[in-house]
Parts: structure tokens; C-alpha cells; sequence
């Protein structure tokens, strides 16, 4: 059942420390900007589909708008071989992927938007519930 969400993350307290601190962070309208452009990179890349956003690329598709680099396609082999995943898990981290490269406002999906998506796959570890 699990492998049919595609973010999967654990949620721990944050330490006081963390948020006593001064510094602000990245603001509400900057996050809204940011996933605006990003949708923006996505209706222009769908422009000519019925595709409206990443989660709906077909498998078939996948290999022509979530190409990965050498290094992206080894941390992928690894996590694939590592954690046991299966196809599913694998087409899910490819869009994942692909949308943190649309937030970062990046083309190509770098082998560290690739990193980011595999942290947001927590309950396909073995001992999560542990």
C-alpha cells in the first residue's frame, strides 16, 4: 500500500533551538513564487499534452521529461538496489525528482534533486516503524 504515495516522510519535533533562532527563513510569498514558477515550467512543458503537472506523466514518458545524468542514474541504481524498491517507487522518484528541479528552477534533474526525492521515500526503509 505504501508504494502507491508518493511522499512518504517520517515527522519528528523540531528542537527548540531550531525555531528560537533569528533567522526568518524563506517567506510564504517567496515559497508561492517559487511553486508558481514551477508550474509555470510545467504548463510550458506540457503545453501539447494532457498533461497538467509531473504526478500525471505516463510511464512511457518518463524517459523523455525526467532524464537523469550518469550521476543521477547511479544514486538511482543505488537507492533502487539499496532499499528494494520497485518500478512504481522508481517512476514516483523520477517525477518527485523532476518537480524539485522545477522548484530549484532547473532543466535537468541533478543527481541532488534526485537525493532530495529518495529522503521524501522514509517508510520504503526497512525498521521505520521501528
Amino acid at each position: 500500500m505504501l508504494d502507491r504515495i508518493d511522499l512518504q516522510v517520517e515527522v519528528t519535533p523540531v528542537p527548540f533551538k531550531d525555531v528560537s533562532t533569528d533567522d526568518p527563513g524563506e517567506s510564504s510569498q517567496q515559497i508561492r513564487s517559487r511553486v508558481l514558477a514551477a508550474r509555470e515550467r510545467q504548463r510550458l512543458r506540457y503545453e501539447r499534452t494532457e498533461i497538467y503537472c509531473n504526478a500525471q506523466v505516463p510511464g512511457p514518458f518518463l524517459r523523455t521529461w525526467c532524464k537523469l545524468d550518469a550521476e543521477g542514474q547511479k544514486v538511482l541504481t543505488s537507492a533502487m538496489d539499496r532499499l528494494g524498491l520497485s518500478m512504481r517507487a522508481h517512476d514516483h522518484l523520477l517525477k518527485i525528482s523532476r518537480t524539485i528541479a522545477d522548484l530549484a528552477g532547473s532543466d535537468p534533474i541533478r543527481h541532488e534533486h534526485l537525493s532530495e526525492a529518495i529522503q521524501f521515500r522514509g517508510l520504503d526503509r526497512e525498521g521505520w516503524a521501528v
